[in-house]
């Protein structure tokens, strides 16, 4: 059934091709400027959203080595994401049970037992205390009942999802809308990463609504990728979570051909994005090239952090080395002197105060969809959530 609509979108890609149309909505749609600037929204957006749903923190193939972890800081929160003896991946509170240090420093790496700096009570990688130092000093303890505190954390696609919340309003599949099975194509799992780095910018929905716009590219990016073909779009939908793609680049290509001599690898082009934080692009490298963005709300309104992770589809050599080096670079470039560079400024211009609005055209329903399904969301309890979301699934 995946598969199927991956055809029927090339089909409907194609259409637009050869007729120099696109997508279109019914209506131009405005969202509030204070949206990108009010403290208030903002801490909303990050109580209901950010810590209320799961978000995309680590990669498989980074950690599929058993004791293999991630360790990072997500909104204040340190977060601890292991592979377990057992094979399955977890995520902790990165909190010693002691006295609340942080146990395991910022990175990735592989290791059975990790011991706080503080104190030296130790943890193995299924996050279970297993020794107390000087214990018998210290007084007697219950170990099974003081290892890290667990986060809600599932593996689907070849992407490890968090929430940083201890008590999760909806489960993964209610939460993916089906998107799960989508994502299964672009073989992250079979990914090696590769890369990392980190670009500063605006107001995460500003920097967001860049990765659902295509209609910016021939003319910001037209040093970079090139002024030629159009900003055309044609959208996807699952929930909140949508795909993007210039039907020109990415589904002329098909025409003329029998739909059965179509191949995955060609139907699977653009811009993948996952409600609230994250887009995945693709990019031929001698090989493929997916630059994982994971984008979070900075210390302020007017600013964030987006996480540039990147994937190839080939073991990583001195060749590769040099292959992916130059692309992240490149794409340093493309985000952050061009589309990050821009978002700072819009967002200054925002702040003045001066401006009601800013406007979706009808040619820009990826963006009207996302501040749509926010403002939705942000009005929800907890308790309405997963009907939300199901109910956007059937939808």
């Amino acid at each position: 059934m995946s598969e199927d609509r991956l055809i029927a979108f090339g089909q409907r890609g194609l259409n637009h091709f050869q007729n120099g149309t696109q997508d279109r909505v019914d209506q131009i749609f405005q969202v509030p400027a204070e949206n990108y600037t009010n403290s208030e929204i903002w801490d909303s957006e990050i109580n209901n959203v950010f810590k209320r749903l799961p978000l995309v923190l680590s990669c498989s193939s980074e950690l599929s080595e058993p004791g293999s972890y991630h360790s990072l800081e997500v909104l204040g929160v340190p977060v601890l994401v292991t592979r377990g003896e057992d094979g399955n991946i977890r995520a902790f509170l990165n909190s010693c049970t002691h006295r609340g240090a942080v146990v395991v420093p910022e990175g990735v790496g592989t290791s059975r037992r990790h011991a706080c700096p503080y104190h030296a009570w130790t943890y193995n990688s299924q996050g279970d205390l297993v020794g107390v130092y000087e214990e018998e000093h210290f007084g007697e303890i219950d170990y099974e009942c003081n290892g890290l505190v667990e986060l809600p954390c599932d593996e689907r696609a070849g992407l490890i999802w968090v929430t940083l919340n201890t008590n999760p309003v909806v489960d993964i599949d209610t939460f993916l809308c089906g998107y799960g099975e989508m994502l299964e194509f672009l073989g992250l799992a079979d990914c090696h990463v590769v890369g990392r780095q980190v670009i500063e910018g605006p107001n995460w929905k500003v920097a967001y609504d860049g990765y659902l716009d295509l209609y910016h590219l021939p003319i910001l990016h037209r040093n970079t990728f090139g002024p030629e073909g159009g900003g055309h779009a044609v959208y996807d939908s699952w929930g909140p979570h949508q795909r993007a793609t210039r039907p020109d680049v990415y589904f002329s290509k098909l025409e003329g051909r029998d739909e059965k001599d179509w191949l995955i690898s060609e139907l699977v082009g653009g811009v993948w994005t996952i409600f609230p934080h994250v887009s995945i692009a693709g990019f031929d490298a001698n090989g493929k090239v997916y630059m994982l963005s994971q984008l979070f709300p900075g210390a302020t309104p007017g600013s964030s952090t987006t996480i540039q992770t990147f994937l190839h589809t080939e073991p990583p050599d001195e060749e590769q080395a040099d292959v992916v080096k130059k692309q992240m670079d490149f794409l340093r470039i493309v985000v952050g002197d061009e589309d990050y560079f821009t978002g700072l400024r819009l967002q200054k211009a925002l702040q003045t105060g001066m401006k009601d609005f800013v406007n979706f055209g009808l040619n820009e329903g990826g963006g009207q969809r996302f501040h749509q399904f926010l403002k939705e969301l942000l009005n929800k309890t907890d308790d309405e959530v997963a009907a939300f979301f199901k109910e956007s699934t059937e939808n």
